[in-house]
């Protein structure tokens, strides 16, 4: 297995939940690793990214100032912190390991199995 997440749940509006994508370590040290979401009926799409080469951080507009990505590197871990969760946040998660255009899923190579997330009112 080269990704695998963890860290899913179910937590009630304005909680938070930490998310794990553990990486192969080939992988974790060459590779931009993302995370999507799907929720149900709906398209894939971006949450948010960090490069390998500059490390720099990238988020879609609904999740910046709530979530925030950071990385273990010994562990070959990345880590998805959200906060003040919202209803619209339910879906499953995907950590992802790719080399091309960060914010399109297409251009990723690697995928985890998923974790849910769902947010209640």
């Amino acid at each position: 297995v080269q990704l695998r997440e963890s860290g899913g749940g179910s937590v009630q509006a304005g909680g938070s939940l930490r998310l794990s994508c553990a990486v192969s370590g080939d992988i974790y040290r060459s590779y931009d690793l993302g995370w999507f979401r799907q929720a149900p009926g709906k398209e894939r799409e971006f949450v948010a990214a960090l490069t390998w080469s500059a490390g720099s951080r990238y988020a879609t507009d609904s999740v910046k100032g709530r979530f925030t990505l950071s990385r273990d590197n010994a562990k070959n871990t990345v880590y998805l912190q959200m906060n003040s969760l919202k209803p619209e946040d339910t879906g499953v998660y995907y950590c992802a390991a790719g080399k091309g255009y960060w914010g399109n899923g297409r251009t990723y190579d690697y995928w985890g199995q998923g974790t849910q997330v769902t947010v209640f009112l």
